[in-house]
């Protein structure tokens, strides 16, 4: 390969670079149309996604500099946007998350990058909308290191669309793993109903676990009184399992709980959902009732559990 070859393979690079940045809108002064710029909505992110993460942590994975990211995180105190607190695990780390009000700025940001790809992909063919996706993939295969290792799932807000996955994976899942019947997909579209009806947003969660691309979990953190919330519909598919998403999930929910200043969460579950169960004694909560019960083509033993928080 001669100098010529490769300054024509740097400016084709290059001229890629500018073609994309473009498109995607990271020239303009405020990224999709927010007071933040590019790298401040990827902070964000990762803050989202990761559920709890230190500084030093941040600035390793996305190659920040750490004064730069420093003052990043100041104005995002400033705002009140995340939420400080002293490791337990080491006296010298803070660990940072997203704070309540953090969460609601976050979210529609992530809702109009997803709808601005969207709409990118959806000028296109689905042919060429694979041959886009496969060429990006084959990119960042090529660039990356070896020893990057792609988050195996991220937490997000529900999409369009993704309300009624939870009420169909339920019902189909369930059905084929225990033979529950039309009753229990009845239920869990009102629960879905109910949450987007009654929905209190400073209050009250849903959080959609994707993988490659793809929801393979959800959770629902809802209202029950002032001082007491329901975690509901947590579900994780069979292919998703022994990532720790459930976990992942229950502890979200948690962590939110306590943040808008709920003192108990409660749950009703099944004996039968041995998994489930496992995930909630191992949360901190305490099984509290049980009574059996017939429904959904089943005799059952309903459980309530409880945490105090």
């Amino acid at each position: 390969m001669t100098q010529t070859d490769l300054d024509q393979r740097i400016a084709a690079v290059r001229q890629f670079n500018r073609f994309y940045t473009r498109q995607i809108g990271v020239l303009t002064e405020g990224y999709l149309e927010s007071p933040f710029s590019l790298t401040e909505v990827r902070v964000l992110y990762e803050l989202a996604h990761q559920g709890t993460t230190t500084a030093s942590q941040l600035s390793r994975e996305l190659g920040l500099d750490a004064g730069y990211l420093s003052r990043i995180l100041r104005g995002f105190a400033r705002r009140g946007l995340i939420d400080k607190q002293p490791s337990d695990a080491d006296g010298r780390q803070t660990l940072l998350s997203l704070t309540v009000q953090g969460q609601e700025v976050f979210a529609p940001l992530d809702a109009r990058a997803h709808d601005q790809i969207g709409a990118l992909l959806g000028a296109l063919p689905v042919p060429e909308q694979e041959r886009l996706v496969g060429a990006m993939r084959t990119i960042e295969e090529l660039l990356g290191t070896r020893s990057e290792v792609s988050p195996p799932y991220l937490l997000r807000p529900p999409y369009p669309g993704d309300l009624g996955w939870v009420v169909y994976r339920h019902g189909a899942l369930y059905a084929q793993e225990y033979g529950w019947d039309e009753q229990f997909e009845g239920l869990v579209a009102g629960i879905v109903a109910s949450f987007v009806q009654n929905h209190d947003p400073k209050r009250e969660r849903c959080w959609i676990a994707e993988r490659d691309g793809e929801p393979v979990g959800s959770v629902f953190l809802v209202k029950q009184s002032d001082t007491v919330a329901k975690l509901r519909l947590l579900l994780v598919e069979p292919r998703a399992r022994g990532m720790g998403i459930g976990s992942r999930l229950v502890d979200e929910c948690v962590r939110f709980a306590r943040l808008v200043g709920y003192r108990k969460i409660t749950l009703w579950t099944q004996s039968v959902l041995v998994a489930a169960r496992h995930i909630y004694d191992r949360a901190g909560f305490r099984l509290v009732h049980e009574e059996p019960h017939h429904s959904f083509g089943h005799d059952l033993v309903a459980e309530t559990w409880e945490l105090d928080l």
